[in-house]
């Protein structure tokens, strides 16, 4: 049997392809497992850190102490929350206009009532967590009367790399059983027609 050359040379790379992207996957978990760990560290030093006013400033600010003077209160909301006994409830979140410039969220505390609290601004200490691609402040302890937020954990951060990389080699074992499997049939058909069947 003739295997065809330009399919076999397409599906070896397709197939290189993937497992590199498994491995390339492998690489990013530990990158991230080491980020993790580093991160565990900071959030146990007891100094504070300016908090962050710009981008570049965020990955070394998070999970660290800070505080923000809120000048004003431009919008608030609630969402899901956990106090640090791991029991869920809601967060009062607010957004502020920082003295000096700038807007970041708050996490005020934990409250019962759905209702936004009541909250027209100063100081705020805390710990510096994620917030989409931003930041915000964790208060604590709380203001507002609210109950205690648990503080940002790093062991939150999505780290899927290694069921990325499982896809990855699944889908190269895939692609070269689906090839091996279409060369023998590609051999049957050619026997059968040499055989003038």
């Amino acid at each position: 049997m003739r295997i065809p050359v330009i399919p076999t040379i397409i599906v070896a790379a397709a197939i290189a392809t993937m497992i590199a992207l498994g491995f390339w996957q492998l690489g990013r978990k530990d990158e991230k497992e080491a980020m993790i760990a580093r991160y565990e560290r900071v959030q146990e030093s007891s100094s504070e850190v300016a908090f962050p006013r710009s981008e570049d400033d965020f990955p070394d600010a998070l999970y660290r102490h800070s505080r923000v003077t809120c000048d004003r209160v431009i919008a608030s909301r609630t969402t899901s929350g956990r106090g640090p006994d791991g029991v869920s409830g809601l967060a009062q979140v607010v957004t502020c206009e920082l003295d000096g410039g700038g807007t970041t969220e708050i996490a005020l505390g934990l409250s019962a009532n759905p209702q936004p609290v009541a909250w027209s601004g100063g100081e705020v200490a805390g710990f510096i967590g994620a917030a989409g691609k931003g930041v915000r402040l964790v208060a604590s302890p709380p203001v507002a009367g609210l109950a205690p937020m648990a503080p940002p954990d790093p062991k939150d951060l999505p780290n899927n790399h290694l069921a990325y990389a499982g896809q990855w080699f699944f889908f190269a074992l895939t692609a070269l059983v689906i090839y091996i499997l279409a060369l023998r049939r590609r051999a049957g058909e050619q026997g059968r027609a040499a055989k003038g069947e």
